[in-house]
């Protein structure tokens, strides 16, 4: 207790800068383009994640627990692209890179929660394969509504609470040096780097923070699909093992979009240049939500099912009321 509050008893002065100034990409020309790409990006991640939350509220059948994780992942890919990139836009493309200090750490709070909890929906979709696969005569009694709303409230209450003690450590140290961060956005490591005091309890929390929410995951995960992998060795049929594969191809697609950009970010930190990392770490955080809509829509059966009874009802609809029209 003692370490993280070194402060404490002590008449230490904090200097909070008022603002922090986000650096983004160096000497980069003509790098505005890249922003606008960004918009773009955000536009289909939009329109995307709310139509695939929109299938599953209309659809009942897909009201299951498997879609709550769904709908969930949906709902904080769009809450992250909204946090994040609205804002790098408004920083970057009108030059509005002076950010205050309170709204710099709420930045922060906002795009840390969902990236965290992507990561943590990715585990119940592995969870949830995982007993379908091994155990499919008592799915529906492991994995319930019940266990599932559970399951993804823990992850919030303990996502919301990581990411608030990281930002809580943050307003403990004093900025004497420098305001600038080099990043594209409120980044946590960046921040705590430049502080002038005892930074030891920030760096602390990082690594633990990379081990229970990186790491972890990405084993359990790994883990799971041995397992799983394991279990489709034994059946007896070529055609069930690809069957039941194909339940998994969504999820591990989202997987591998997330996790390679991270870990290779993570393993080369010393020999990538600082805009390569932005660019990564940026892409890493606008294509997942991109793409995680469309990979499911595409190769999820139920949501392309019901995509086309949606658009069939919409036709028929319209045409009904041309016919009254006419009459």
């Amino acid at each position: 207790m003692e370490f993280f509050n070194s402060a404490l008893g002590k008449n230490i002065t904090f200097v909070r800068p008022e603002y922090f100034i986000i650096s983004g990409f160096i000497g980069i020309p003509n790098i505005s383009y890249y922003y606008v790409f960004l918009f773009f990006v955000y536009i289909v991640s939009v329109l995307g994640n709310t139509a695939v939350m929109a299938i599953i509220y209309l659809d009942h059948r897909l009201r299951t627990p498997k879609y709550i994780v769904v709908f969930n992942l949906a709902f904080v890919d769009l809450c992250g692209s909204s946090a994040l990139v609205p804002k790098v836009l408004d920083i970057f493309l009108f030059n509005h890179q002076y950010i205050p200090y309170a709204d710099c750490l709420a930045f922060l709070f906002f795009c840390y929660t969902s990236l965290s909890m992507q990561v943590l929906n990715l585990v119940a979709l592995s969870y949830d394969r995982l007993i379908a696969i091994i155990y499919p005569l008592h799915y529906q009694v492991k994995v319930t509504h019940r266990f599932m709303l559970s399951l993804i409230a823990c992850f919030w209450v303990f996502v919301i609470t990581v990411v608030l003690i990281a930002v809580g450590l943050l307003t403990r140290l004093s900025f004497c040096k420098s305001v600038v961060i080099n990043s594209y956005f409120c980044d946590h490591g960046p921040i705590y780097r430049m502080a002038c005091n005892d930074n030891k309890p920030n760096d602390v929390l990082t690594l633990f923070l990379i081990v229970l929410i990186l790491w972890l995951p990405l084993t359990f995960i790994l883990f799971s699909y041995s397992c799983i992998g394991y279990a489709l060795s034994k059946v007896a049929t070529v055609h069930e093992r690809v069957k039941a594969f194909k339940t998994c191809t969504a999820h591990l697609s989202l997987v591998v979009i997330y996790f390679v950009p991270i870990l290779v970010t993570f393993t080369m930190t010393s020999k990538i240049s600082p805009n390569a990392r932005i660019l990564n770490l940026s892409l890493t955080s606008v294509f997942p939500p991109m793409l995680n809509p469309i990979i499911y829509v595409l190769q999820t059966q139920e949501i392309k099912e019901s995509m086309k009874k949606i658009l069939q009802f919409r036709k028929q609809s319209k045409m009904t009321v041309k016919r009254e029209i006419m009459k």
